[in-house]
Order: structure tokens, then sequence, then C-alpha cells
């Protein structure tokens, strides 16, 4: 039997959980799923990069056998389609699913919106590709279209590593990251550059359990597990220097009136900017697999709520 999972019209932060809870409803019989996107009309890179963690978990998790990949229905809207495939989406899908309905050939790149389209990271060497790939072109953006100082296009660097890291050294399975500049259409109304990673790993509680659930006594969960990551840069790694990543990562979007959200398991953390009305909290949520991270670098000098 074959298991529906709607995509959300609009896929993105906002409406990751209704599409975790489908997800998580539909997996429970460990069936075949078919993910329905047909009606898209929109998917951000947050949404892109969490349909293939789903798509990856699907694969690892059916008992219908590993030759039996999950189906999805690609968007009809012609545009949507364009653009995830520009997205590089359908290039990473087509390993994970059994893809139903018309999808256009990748052209050869042309100059468009997303920076990175949706890559594969797997091992260390993917990050220093990954990053070596977007410096030149990331710094530009953010020097020209978003007014930050060439200094901070370093610390863009770093952020954009170490959200990537986080797959190698936490998941135990490979990921995906997404790098885009649009127009932010909520309440900012500005430029922005996004930083969307997702995988669908062991998530952020197992893999900080062995070294702090004590700590936290009763209190241990994967809300507790997001705080000590992202709050107060704890790592599974006991040498010193490891676990700064997410930290650096606060301390950089702090100074350039960025945010960071990470999802994991049943709770999501945010670091919420003034310009935002995000909830820094979520705990109860609907179970997904592996941790999901978005990051947002907004125009600077207009970013008054």
């Amino acid at each position: 039997m074959t298991r529906l999972v709607e995509v959300p019209a609009q896929f993105d932060d906002r409406s990751f959980d209704q599409f975790a809870g489908a997800f998580a409803e539909a997996n429970k019989d460990a069936e075949r799923l078919l993910f329905d996107a047909h009606a898209a009309e929109w998917a951000s890179p947050y949404g892109l990069v969490g349909l293939l963690a789903a798509g990856q978990a699907a694969r690892r998790g059916g008992s219908a056998g590993a030759a039996d990949r999950p189906l999805l229905t690609a968007p009809t809207n012609p545009e949507v389609l364009s653009y995830w495939t520009r997205a590089g989406f359908f290039r990473e899908a087509a390993e994970l699913f059994e893809i139903h309905g018309k999808v256009p050939r990748a052209k050869a790149a042309e100059h468009s919106d997303v920076l990175l389209p949706v890559t594969p990271v797997r091992a260390a060497e993917d990050v220093h590709a990954v990053v070596s790939k977007i410096q030149q072109r990331a710094s530009a953006i953010l020097a020209s279209e978003l007014g930050l100082d060439p200094k901070a296009t370093m610390g863009f660097a770093m952020a954009l590593s170490e959200a990537c890291q986080n797959i190698v050294e936490h998941a135990g399975t490979g990921g995906w990251v997404a790098v885009q500049a649009y127009h932010w259409r909520r309440k900012l109304a500005r430029r922005v550059v996004v930083i969307a990673v997702a995988d669908a790993g062991v998530g952020f509680r197992h893999s900080l359990e062995p070294t702090q659930s004590k700590r936290f006594g009763d209190r241990w969960g994967d809300a507790a597990a997001l705080e000590a990551a992202l709050v107060q840069g704890v790592s599974r790694f006991r040498d010193p220097g490891r676990g700064q990543g997410l930290a650096g990562i606060r301390r950089y979007l702090v100074r350039w009136d960025g945010k960071i959200a990470i999802r994991s398991g049943t709770a999501r953390i945010a670091i919420v900017p003034k310009w935002d009305e995000d909830v820094p909290l979520k705990d109860g949520l609907p179970p997904f697999p592996g941790a999901q991270v978005l990051i947002i670098i907004p125009e600077q000098g207009s970013t008054e709520p």
C-alpha cells in the first residue's frame, strides 16, 4: 500500500511542521510513500533540502526494499518546475525518488539568484568544496546587494562551513546544502542570503546524549540538546577547540542582525532578530529525523521592524 504525503503549496520553514506531521503519520506503517508536490507554488531552499531528507529517511526506513524508492510527483507549474531544476533539486532527487511528471533538462549554468544549487555533503572534503565554490560569488553578493562589510564575507564562509560540518560530524549520514539570495517577502521586505542545510541522520539528541544527558537529567530531550548545542556551544567531542561551530555562527549572525533556526527531532530553536517574529524555542513538534538548519543574513542598514 502506498501512503500519501502532501508537499505544502508554499513549502518553507513555516510550513515544514505541517509536512513533518504528514510524513510522520504516513511513515508509521513503513509502507511505500508518495510525496505529492504537483500543486507546489513555491519552495524555499529549506523546503527543497528538507524534502530530500524526507526521501532519504523514507528510502532507508521502508519495508518495501531498497529497490522500491519513494515516489515523487513533480510540480505541474512550469515556473516552479524550472526553479526546482535550476536549484539542482531534481539532480539529487533522482537518486532517492521514483519521479513522476515531466522534468526539464538542467541547462548550462546561467546567472540566477541560486548562489549554490542543492549540493550533497557527505564528508569533510565536500564541505571544503562547497565553501571554495561559493566564496567568490557569495562575497560579491554580500558586499553589493546586502551592503555587508567585505570582512563579513569571511564570517559568511565560516557560517556556511560550520553548518555543513554539522552534517559530517553529527548526522551519521549524508545531507544537502543550498544557498540563495532573494527578496524576503515577509515583514523584513529586504534582500537576504539564505543558507539551508538538512539531513535525515541521528539528530542532535542522539549525538549529544553520551556526554550531556546526565547533566540535564529529566530535562534531557530534543529541545535541551538544541539549547546545549546552539546556546551553550557544547559538542559530542571532548577535545578542546571542538563544538564552537554553532556558537561561532550565532556570534556572527548577532553582529549582522541575522537569524539561525535549527530543527531536530521534535524541537526547534532559533536566535530571533528584531525584524522577525519567530519563537525562540518550540517543543512537541511532529518528529522528523536528523537536523534542518536555516540561516538568514539580511541587507544591512534597513532591518528596523
